[in-house]
């Protein structure tokens, strides 16, 4: 059966999914918007520590106005929805699935512990808590019996449906990716002049509506080391230590570039991860370019397949030996629900780490001095660089994640990586310091 025949049963049988969505942000309001139009889902609450946020979100989407239940036990028995601001009732309550949509790490890890603690499973759309812990996570969620899943719709968890093609097809993965918008200037970006390096209308950016210190960290590099990363540890592949190439392209040249260098590529190895930069380095757009898609490369097996690589306009690189998978858009939190619904209806996630392989470490956008405070991801002092987890550990660098609000002890120079031993570590993230341990024992093991 289809899933969508499986959901179609849960409605006739009067037992839709139960989801419990922490965050009303972008994200989880693309998700509302289909919701009500999928049989055998239930959105029973949303937990937003701004409610009224929440409560605009629904209304945004059209949720009928019969539909909003004035607690979550009211929810439950009439199939309505509830907003509550502490995410502690959606654990407490009979809730299937929960979608962590909050966007911060440190909260995320949390979240996601409490709902693997109550035998909840769990959809991380916070790819950043993925990044820094997931390995650990997904671990604690199989010894619970719980799926822990990266979100459809992220352009990781389609990186990992094309990764899962290849594979089962028989292929050897060596290279999985994606585009973006990249400029070498752009690790030096900070929420000053972050509208400089993006397209939107000056009416649009002076008017409150968009967060500059997440587009700074949609164009400095960090957030698609983050990605990147989070596809490294499901697909247990070796991401380069000198970091993304963001080497220019269109969909016809991915399988030439994301090669290895020594067959006229850029990788380091093949078995990596790459992004591919939908502009030259001169600024132009090229045409057909990979911006909203996501790619992997495999070779040719045999003399055979690399003979079909060359029969079918699959572009395959001059020599016929690697060809490239493309999907040329992600649709956000619209298509959601292929996670929720392969959790638990099927147990299975669509993309979970496997093991460490990748990490994101703070480097410093400029020169840094001794007592300052590093400001984390898409702020004014570091972006993230991916590198190996072996090499992450081995020198005892900091993830990016966890360089918010910390006081360094040592100057770091620009360009440079910042070490554990250069900050003063915040204790009061106990939590979180303890599944990045848990995360850097499994260097070399598996989830």
């Amino acid at each position: 059966m289809n899933l969508h025949s499986l959901l179609e049963q849960r409605e006739a049988e009067g037992r839709p999914i139960r989801v419990g969505l922490i965050g009303a942000g972008r994200f989880g309001t693309m998700y509302l918007s289909q919701a009500r139009n999928i049989p055998g889902v239930h959105v029973v609450a949303i937990a937003d520590i701004n409610t009224k946020r929440a409560q605009g979100a629904l209304e945004l989407v059209e949720w009928p106005a019969e539909a909003f239940s004035p607690t979550i036990q009211d929810a439950l028995a009439r199939r309505g929805t509830a907003v509550v601001p502490d995410a502690s009732a959606l654990f407490e309550s009979d809730i299937d699935v929960i979608v962590e949509a909050t966007g911060n790490p440190i909260v995320g890890i949390e979240h996601a512990l409490r709902a693997i603690g109550s035998g909840k499973h769990i959809i991380m759309v916070t790819v950043e808590a993925d990044a820094l812990a997931g390995p650990a996570l997904a671990r604690r969620a199989q010894e619970a019996g719980v799926v822990y899943s990266m979100a459809y719709g992220d352009q990781p968890a389609l990186i990992m449906e094309l990764v899962d093609w290849a594979r089962t097809s028989g292929f050897d993965v060596v290279c999985a990716g994606k585009g973006a918008k990249y400029l070498p200037r752009y690790h030096g970006m900070n929420p000053d002049n972050v509208w400089e390096n993006w397209e939107f209308s000056k009416e649009l950016t002076d008017s409150g509506q968009l967060n500059p210190y997440m587009h700074t960290s949609f164009r400095d590099g960090t957030k698609a080391a983050i990605e990147m990363a989070a596809v490294a540890n499901a697909a247990g592949l070796v991401p380069s230590d000198s970091g993304l190439t963001f080497t220019p392209g269109n969909i016809e040249e991915i399988a030439t570039i994301c090669r290895p260098s020594a067959v006229g590529g850029v990788l380091a190895h093949e078995g990596s991860v790459e992004v591919m930069s939908s502009v030259t380095r001169e600024g132009d757009w090229i045409p057909f370019n990979t911006q909203e898609g996501v790619f992997v490369v495999v070779k040719a097996t045999n003399r055979y397949v690399s003979g079909c690589f060359t029969e079918y306009p699959w572009h395959p690189d001059p020599t016929g030996q690697y060809a490239a998978l493309y999907r040329p858009y992600h649709y956000v939190g619209l298509e959601l629900n292929i996670s929720i619904v392969n959790a638990v209806l099927r147990g299975i996630p669509t993309g979970s780490p496997k093991g460490f392989f990748g990490d994101v470490v703070a480097t410093a956008k400029k020169d840094l001095t001794a007592g300052e405070f590093l400001d984390g991801e898409g702020g004014y002092t570091v972006w993230g660089k991916l590198v190996s987890a072996e090499t992450s550990v081995r020198e005892g660098l900091l993830p990016v994640a966890l360089a918010h609000h910390v006081e360094l002890k040592n100057p770091v120079a620009k360009g440079a990586s910042v070490k554990w031993e250069d900050i003063v570590i915040d204790e009061s993230l106990a939590t979180a310091l303890e599944l990045r341990r848990e995360t850097e024992s499994l260097i070399g093991a598996t989830v």
